[in-house]
């Protein structure tokens, strides 16, 4: 079964687990995806290898952020149902909160797609969605 065929199965199927295994970066952090209706939400377990600050403790900004990233990258493919990832041109992370050694989720909202680019804002929070640890806009180009 190639790309294609499995990004079609996990859009049909809501099953996502084939897909994320394709990434390495997504299982080195661990990420995990569920599909209710229209909304996907992202999952990150908490994993002591994800940790960039031992005294709290506390997730690594950089693993905060190549989680959103990854999200909205994942998110796109899905909604588009295209094999081609789509490249980064802007990423700009707001830092809120700590994020604490524990569950993680992140949404995607893609505000404005066109033919070449898309705009998504990605919300990412632990026990609260109204208390988000970081939010994140970014800018893809699609081809």
């Amino acid at each position: 079964m190639d790309f294609k065929q499995k990004l079609q199965q996990a859009a049909s199927s809501k099953d996502f687990d084939a897909l994320l295994q394709l990434v390495p970066y997504v299982q080195f952090i661990g990420m995990e995806c569920e599909r209710f209706g229209d909304e996907m939400v992202f999952r990150l377990p908490p994993k002591e290898e994800n940790i960039g600050n031992p005294m709290l403790p506390a997730l690594h900004g950089g693993v905060i952020a190549g989680f959103m990233e990854m999200s909205a990258i994942i998110q796109l493919m899905v909604m588009m149902q295209t094999p081609r990832v789509p490249k980064i041109v802007d990423f700009s992370v707001d830092y809120l909160r700590a994020g604490h050694l524990r569950e993680s989720y992140c949404e995607c909202i893609i505000t404005r797609q066109g033919r070449r680019v898309a705009n998504v804002n990605i919300i990412t929070w632990q026990s609260n969605r109204k208390q988000p640890i970081a939010t994140a806009r970014a800018h893809f180009l699609l081809e």
